[in-house]
């Protein structure tokens, strides 16, 4: 029998969603990830973090976007069944820590604040909503692979919100550590991530072709002027771990 999420943070002991899975914390999941990060305004992205996190420069002048279309073929011991993904984030920092261009963009950038986060199932919302406050809603996603990468369609509320198609980069074997932040119950949650398995990334790359549709979170995503080409495109097969969420500031 799970406990019920607790306010302020997460325990580390089997948790029961409002669906009626038990999770247990850290997750371990297997997933597939295509990505992108993309420059784009430094004030515009700065508004739309919490008070707390600081975004992370792209440029002296820039900061960046990172969306990641996410496959998963695991959640825990088959706890559920597996969902897909499509993540909005901004690299971020916690205020007053520094961030330098580019050499952040490289070690964070499938980290930060998840900003936008739909799934394809009730349970899948359940399991980040009710644990870490992630902004999870029920949403249309298709991939369609192709003999070069993935092309990933996001539709929500029958409107289009993205579609991406995104090249696979080279990737070898390794570890990598990373965070992302959420709000849960007026606190900001840093969340420990850890990826194992086939990662990589290739820089200042013209293999991503975005689109942006006609859903009120695509006309906010065109309002922070992203950049045309991509600072990079990411790849990664493997475990993907999410930690319990640490309390580090208040909103």
């Amino acid at each position: 029998m799970g406990t019920t999420p607790q306010p302020g943070g997460t325990v580390d002991e089997p948790i029961t969603l409002s669906t009626g899975e038990t999770v247990s914390v850290p997750l371990s999941t297997d997933a597939t990830v295509y990505g992108a990060i993309f420059s784009a305004d430094r004030g515009a992205v700065d508004e739309l973090l919490p008070r707390g996190l600081a975004p992370i420069r792209a440029t002296p002048r820039r900061a960046a976007v990172t969306v990641l279309a996410v496959e998963y073929h695991r959640i825990g011991d088959d706890i559920m069944t597996p969902y897909d993904e499509f993540s909005v984030m901004f690299p971020a920092v916690e205020a007053g820590e520094r961030s330098w261009p580019l050499a952040s963009l490289a070690t964070h950038g499938a980290s930060g604040y998840v900003w936008y986060l739909p799934v394809t199932t009730e349970p899948a919302k359940a399991l980040g909503v009710d644990i870490w406050g992630y902004p999870k809603e029920v949403a249309e996603i298709d991939h369609d692979d192709h003999v070069a990468g993935r092309r990933t369609t996001v539709r929500a509320d029958g409107q289009d919100v993205i579609t991406l198609d995104v090249e696979k980069a080279p990737a070898i074997d390794q570890v990598q550590d990373g965070a992302s932040y959420t709000v849960k119950d007026g606190q900001i949650l840093r969340e420990p991530l850890t990826l194992d398995g086939n990662l990589g990334g290739w820089p200042c790359s013209a293999q991503v072709e975005w689109t942006l549709g006609d859903h009120p979170r695509a006309d906010r995503l065109r309002e922070l002027d992203l950049g045309s080409r991509a600072l990079a495109r990411l790849w990664f097969d493997g475990e993907f771990v999410i930690g319990a969420g640490e309390p580090v500031g208040t909103v």
